[in-house]
């Protein structure tokens, strides 16, 4: 006599095995999970700088102005630069900004220079 599990196997209708299939889908969607805060965590701490300007104060020192967008309640460091007319850096700053609770903030430093500086700039930002 046949049993029906015999049938089944041999006419193809056995029983589909959904287990590997349901940790495979579980295991891309954590890795898509985090993934996705990877770059909201990124973009969180992301500084954008912005140069409004500068004003050559005299042959020694420069000042620079500009703006931070995307930081709001944390601490940013920034590199301005003075550079010369061949844009060689001719004097550079660490600037430490306290945090402030604005999305845009407005910022302005003096840079000393070694030689006649013909602008000045934001080399890059960071959260502190």
């Amino acid at each position: 006599m046949t049993t029906p599990e015999q049938l089944a196997d041999r006419y193809g209708r056995t029983r589909t095995r959904r287990t590997p299939w349901i940790i495979a889908a579980a295991v891309a969607f954590v890795l898509v999970a985090v993934y996705a805060w990877g770059i909201v965590a990124q973009s969180m701490n992301s500084v954008d700088a912005d140069d409004l300007g500068f004003t050559l104060v005299d042959e020694h020192s420069v000042d620079v102005r500009f703006q931070l967008t995307g930081v709001q309640g944390k601490d940013v460091v920034c590199v301005v630069e003075a550079l010369d007319e061949e844009f060689g850096v001719v004097g550079w700053k660490v600037v430490e900004l306290p945090a402030g609770e604005a999305h845009t903030q407005a910022h302005a430093t003096r840079v000393p220079t070694v030689g006649e500086a013909t602008t000045g700039l934001v080399n890059s930002c960071w959260v502190a």
